[in-house]
């Protein structure tokens, strides 16, 4: 997918194309949980689909919900749901961020081989 050690660094243009798309793919791992917040808080704790939004994004952000729980249903998806959104909320920062990485490692990669080439013909 990204540029092997070989070759040379990514032209910035093609560099901000990949990094929306890596935010777009991101974007869509955190509306697809939101999503699922939203539709758990409102099958197991039959809340409005505002009240749903509110504790699902307050969930997926670590805030922790708004109200009290007053189902069990309610209870074990909101545990669930919790570990669910710490896995998606890592995911999408490690795909927002993956070009960013790959792209330091890459320079430095490039930058150490030139190095190493200047001093051997020293």
């Amino acid at each position: 997918m990204y540029e092997n050690r070989s070759t040379p660094l990514l032209p910035r243009g093609k560099f901000y194309h990949r990094l929306a798309r890596s935010l777009g793919f991101g974007l869509i791992v955190l509306s697809f949980s939101l999503l699922v917040g939203m539709l758990g808080y409102h099958a197991f704790e039959h809340l409005d689909w505002i009240d749903s939004f509110a504790n699902a994004a307050m969930i997926l952000s670590g805030m922790g919900p708004l109200g009290e729980l007053k189902t069990s249903g309610g209870k074990i998806f909101a545990g669930c749901y919790a570990l669910f959104s710490g896995v998606a909320f890592l995911t999408s920062f490690g795909l927002v961020f993956a070009p960013v990485f790959h792209r330091f490692i890459h320079k430095f990669h490039l930058e150490s081989e030139t190095d190493a080439k200047a001093a051997k013909k020293k």
